[in-house]
């Protein structure tokens, strides 16, 4: 078992039954899935681009990518409709704890002058987005390698019916949110 479900399951269920007086375990709020996506903006002009983040994200994630393709034609950006222009993962289940764990515990504290991520990026469903400004953060991406910066956006999906809940739930899991 991995250890932050183990902590999940031993610390954060009892600390949020606690918190908002739940009646039940099954009430509780848990994270579902997290979608990690690479816009590629270059992908347009040079299709290697695409083929460079792809790599890259099947190295963070441990699972392959799917290609995103535009659902719109923007004259003004070249972009005609079914090009991809970008690439997307989810995670459930194990992988996706893994993935926090090293987030939190790994790749967050490597950020130039982190002083923690943000607490408003809660979308009132109980969704928590994160945005990362380079994927060198992250310990699998050899910084030699890369040809490159490109940021990512990282969505946590949870159970949570509000913002409330969603920041208890991932404070008790260890997000460094700002103080």
């Amino acid at each position: 078992m991995n250890r932050l479900n183990q902590k999940y399951k031993e610390t954060v269920v009892p600390a949020l039954m606690k918190q908002f007086n739940y009646k039940s375990v099954m009430e509780v709020p848990y994270i579902d899935k997290v979608v990690i996506n690479i816009g590629v903006g270059d992908a347009i002009a040079n299709s290697k681009a695409l083929d460079d983040a792809v790599a890259e994200l099947a190295a963070i994630t441990g699972q392959a990518p799917v290609i995103t393709k535009a659902k719109k034609s923007i004259a003004n950006f070249k972009v005609r409709e079914g090009m991809p222009i970008g690439c997307k993962v989810t995670l459930r289940r194990e992988k996706m704890y893994d993935f926090l764990d090293k987030l939190m515990n790994i790749s967050l504290p490597r950020v130039r002058d982190f002083r923690g991520v943000s607490d408003t990026s809660f979308d009132g469903r109980g969704n928590y987005t994160l945005g990362i400004k380079e994927q060198i953060i992250f310990p699998e991406i050899d910084y030699d390698k890369i040809n490159k910066v490109r940021g990512m956006d990282v969505v946590i999906v949870t159970t949570a019916k509000t913002n409330e809940e969603a920041k208890a739930l991932l404070t008790e899991m260890g997000m460094p949110f700002k103080k």
